[in-house]
């Protein structure tokens, strides 16, 4: 099906991502079925939101924990959480439990608070600062060995993987040296064979940013106003 034939805009909109995904997936020989898409809702409603898991959008995206609360008390279908904001160590008992993943784990206060609140285990990402952006959270790359080492003491924390963020630029050669340098930290957690952190998975790319990500291995890509709108928009 073509993007042109769909009317509803928000079918649409998710038709051409995936067109875009495919593309960028054939440029180097992997598969689509890698690549988790989550939509971001934190600037839309519960009802858009709704909208988009009525259309086949599998996971979502919150940055907030109230955001999330107020969606999930509304949304009666089966969704796949992320949290994929920075998240307060006070507010980790109200939200472990409630998502499916963790994108920011960039601290071990913050392991910690999820070890001991956490009823089970949970997939977590370790947030990486590869641009060394004072803006940005996370760990730097020089980082991870040691920080994964301490990790080992929190057995209710399992991390698939690393995330970051690029810089806010349109220079594809710096977004893609961010995001080559995750994988390159990602390999090498990876070889170390962890069973608490098997970190097989790599979340990076936006929506300005998203197919540089995948042809440089990203599994999961967070896309918001591309796909899910804003809040303005929902208004009109």
């Amino acid at each position: 099906m073509k993007s042109s034939d769909i009317v509803n805009p928000l079918e649409q909109r998710l038709e051409t991502i995936k067109q875009q995904i495919n593309t960028a997936c054939e440029k180097v020989h992997r598969s689509p079925e890698e690549v988790t898409l989550i939509a971001v809702t934190k600037q839309v409603s519960a009802a858009r939101a709704q909208s988009l898991l009525n259309i086949g959008v599998k996971d979502l995206g919150e940055n907030r924990l109230e955001g999330l609360l107020e969606k999930q008390e509304i949304i009666e279908d089966a969704a796949n959480w992320h949290f994929i904001g920075n998240l307060q160590t006070r507010k980790v008992k109200e939200l472990i439990d409630r998502v499916d993943c963790l994108h920011s784990l960039d601290r071990l206060s913050l392991a910690k608070e999820v070890n001991k609140r956490a009823t089970k285990p949970v997939d977590c990402f370790v947030q990486v600062n590869v641009s060394g952006e004072e803006s940005k959270s996370g760990i730097t790359p020089q980082e991870a060995d040691a920080f994964f080492e301490q990790l080992a003491a929190y057995e209710k924390v399992h991390v698939i993987g690393l995330m970051t963020m690029a810089p806010n630029t349109r220079d594809e050669s710096v977004i893609r040296h961010v995001f080559r340098s995750l994988r390159e930290v990602r390999d090498q957690i990876a070889a170390k064979n962890l069973s608490y952190a098997p970190c097989t998975q790599l979340s990076m790319g936006m929506s300005n940013d998203f197919e540089i990500a995948i042809e440089e291995g990203a599994t999961h890509i967070r896309i918001g106003t591309a796909l899910a709108g804003t809040e303005r928009e929902e208004s009109k």
